[in-house]
């Protein structure tokens, strides 16, 4: 059962803490507060301005006990003084909120997320605007604390401790209970720290949490380890802090720290709290932590005269940071869509991210060679992709593969059959039914230097994460190149013989429209197996859609291509050469294409993308120019479709070389039906896609 630990009103005993530093630091705190809000928000020199008054005291405690030669710090955005105490310079800080050069973004996202790449001392994964978006990283920040420890058998790993800090209104949302059931089942070495000011905007705990006390509601979670207190006794808080990181770090599993602190000030600059009594108010105001501060060091530490001299001390620090900031030039411009993926600086080298992946630990994966080495017989996709992972996983110790099903069962689809018992529990295993969990879990471990493989077992179970995967795509843009979570996220979908709307999904434009990901979408086994392979040895995330129709079908039968084939992303495969009109397509729809152009009697052209995020425009452009005609076919529905971005360029790029419109050949716009009949119905199918052909040539 869970512990409950509430203290005394007075703690002896507190663990050693720098009382001067937690002072200077959160005077600086307030101070940069205060500059924001009389200053720089009316000037509109900062947009978003977010306080930490009255969680500042209990921040700068915990951060000087983040003391883990890898912990990870996964936050939110009301928590500038942790980041300050963990080291982000001042000047950063402040660059950040006023969108200087410099700052932890580089003016692309809002000052008050903040992030610290390192790969010595704790890291700050990159927070996010979203509520509780924090929780599920850390979860696989944690599980990477364990892998690295256990597994690869780091020394510096060890005794390490993930942090998720939250709001107590973030912990109604998915993410929060999903990062608790992975934490508590796996026994993870993450602290749960929860600030309580009693509001989320302007909803009370009550509305958000039953009895408004979430340590008291999960007082029965087994593997759990609970403490409380509050928050305005700063020596009793530490106590607590102590405590519960003690425990963490000891390897007695997760625990929960929830500490009441006041709302001193509104949920953000904008925020009146017009919705509070005046009581209400002053009764905050007499709890705020920083008088409990000041009544430990004041005499006892420090003079009176002190103490005022480090008040001022404070505001000369922001004000003397204000003036390097404001001599800063704002963002370029010119460099906006920079790092939106890896890329390569003007001496051609790699320019690697700072934290995340294999190569932001110094590890460059073995390029492999893109000429395939057909040998045995032919196989279907499905053996294709469970040998790739297979030899992937021999080949890089930091490679794992999770989601529903994929251990001891071998996935639903049977991709994975048999790798757990080769490759044991800690690197094959099988996760909740949770897609925020899979997805947030493996952001973190990315971060922590592995390479995660998650598996969602059908593309429609990819809306529960869409949060995470939105994050993580963005990432290294919004971090300035900062921090990156390559990642390959496999994905079956599409029909399988009947279908349904929950099973049979393709949507593949979806992800070729995030930001961030690359999206691979192979027709046929050797494909599949150099695109996976390329995709694991990469460094972006990437959406490896496996479609289901496709898993065992005769026509995606090839040779195996070799044990280090690799396919580039953005290369189209030529299925079939002709000079009357140019026929794109992927996925499955590439064989029904090919059956299509052999009854047609016309010289088709056949285009296979392979890739949509990049798609390879100059082989579609340069055959259309050929042909002076272009038909695209996909099973995806037909309004803003990827085939109305493919006619987009070519109206834009080939316009005067068209001797016809460009014609589209895909599902109307309704969910995929169950009937076989009814499926059939609304399925490019190869009489459609022959008649649409005939159309566009002329013939």
């Amino acid at each position: 059962m869970a512990a409950v630990v509430q203290p005394r009103s007075s703690v002896t005993g507190a663990p050693d803490i720098d009382w001067l530093r937690v002072a200077e630091t959160v005077l600086t705190s307030r101070a940069l507060d205060d500059l924001e809000e009389s200053h720089l928000v009316p000037a509109r020199k900062v947009l978003y301005q977010f306080t930490a008054r009255g969680h500042d005291v209990t921040q700068a405690i915990l951060g000087q006990m983040l003391t883990g030669a890898r912990d990870g710090v996964a936050l939110y955005y009301r928590a500038r003084p942790l980041v300050l105490t963990l080291g982000l310079p001042l000047e950063t800080a402040l660059a950040s909120t006023m969108m200087r050069t410099g700052s932890v973004s580089e003016g692309r996202d809002i000052g008050v997320v903040f992030n610290l790449p390192r790969r010595s001392g704790p890291c700050v994964l990159p927070a996010c605007g979203g509520v509780g978006t924090q929780y599920t990283p850390a979860v696989g920040w944690a599980q990477a604390i364990r892998y690295r420890a256990q597994v690869l058998r780091e020394a510096e790993w060890q005794g390490c401790v993930a942090l998720a800090h939250g709001g107590e209104a973030s912990t109604t949302t998915n993410g929060f209970w999903s990062a608790l059931n992975i934490a508590t089942t796996q026994r993870l070495p993450l602290l749960f720290y929860i600030e309580d000011n009693g509001y989320g905007i302007s909803v009370p705990s009550s509305l958000q949490t039953p009895g408004g006390n979430i340590a008291a509601n999960l007082a029965a979670f087994r593997s759990l380890r609970i403490f409380e207190g509050d928050g305005s006794e700063p020596r009793a808080a530490a106590l607590l802090m102590a405590q519960a990181l003690a425990c963490v770090r000891a390897g007695e599993g997760p625990a929960l720290l929830r500490l009441t602190v006041p709302r001193l000030s509104g949920h953000s600059g904008q925020d009146t709290q017009a919705y509070r009594s005046a009581a209400e108010l002053a009764a905050e105001r007499a709890r705020d932590p920083l008088i409990g501060l000041r009544a430990h060091i004041v005499p006892a530490l420090l003079e009176e005269q002190a103490w005022t001299a480090l008040e001022q001390a404070a505001r000369e620090r922001v004000e003397q940071a204000l003036e390097a900031v404001e001599r800063r030039a704002p963002p370029d411009a010119t460099q906006v869509t920079r790092h939106v993926f890896s890329e390569r600086r003007a001496d051609g080298q790699p320019d690697v991210q700072r934290q995340g992946g294999l190569r932001g630990e110094g590890i460059e994966p073995p390029p492999g060679e893109s000429l395939a080495r057909p040998e045995g017989p032919r196989i279907n996709m499905v053996t294709a992709i469970r040998r790739t992972l297979e030899g992937e996983l021999a080949a890089n110790p930091r490679m794992v593969v999770f989601g529903e099903d994929v251990g001891r069962k071998g996935g639903v689809h049977a991709a994975t059959l048999g790798l757990a018992d080769k490759f044991g529990a800690a690197r094959v295993f099988d996760t909740s039914l949770s897609e925020e969990g899979i997805i947030g879990r493996a952001v973190g471990m990315a971060l922590a230097g592995l390479m995660p493989v998650p598996e969602i077992q059908f593309r429609k179970y990819a809306e529960p994460a869409a949060e995470q995967l939105s994050d993580c795509g963005s990432m290294r843009w919004r971090t300035a190149n900062g921090f990156a979570a390559p990642m390959v996220v496999r994905m079956p979908g599409g029909y399988f013989k009947c279908g349904d709307p929950w099973h049979s999904e393709s949507n593949e434009v979806q992800f070729a429209h995030a930001v961030g990901w690359r999206v691979a979408m192979p027709s046929n086994a050797e494909d599949a197996a150099g695109l996976l392979r390329g995709a694991l040895r990469g460094n972006d995330p990437t959406i490896f859609f496996e479609h289901r129709a496709m898993l065992d079908a005769a026509w995606a039968r090839r040779p195996w291509p070799g044990d280090d084939f690799v396919l580039p992303f953005g290369k189209a495969r030529l299925v079939r050469p002709g000079t009357e009109l140019t026929v794109v397509s992927w996925g499955a729809m590439v064989e029904r294409c090919e059956r299509a152009a052999e009854e047609s009697a016309i010289e088709v052209e056949l285009l296979d993308l392979r890739t949509l995020s990049p798609w390879d425009r100059e082989a579609v452009l340069g055959s259309v120019r050929r042909t002076r005609r272009c038909l695209i076919v996909h099973e995806d529905t037909m309004t803003a479709g990827f085939g109305a971005e493919i006619a987009a360029v070519l109206a834009r790029e080939a316009f005067y070389e068209l001797d016809a419109p460009i014609e589209r050949v895909a599902m109307p716009d309704v969910p995929s039906p169950h009937s076989p009949l009814l499926l059939e119905a609304v399925l490019p199918d190869v009489a459609r896609i022959v008649a649409a052909m005939r159309d566009v040539a002329g013939a």
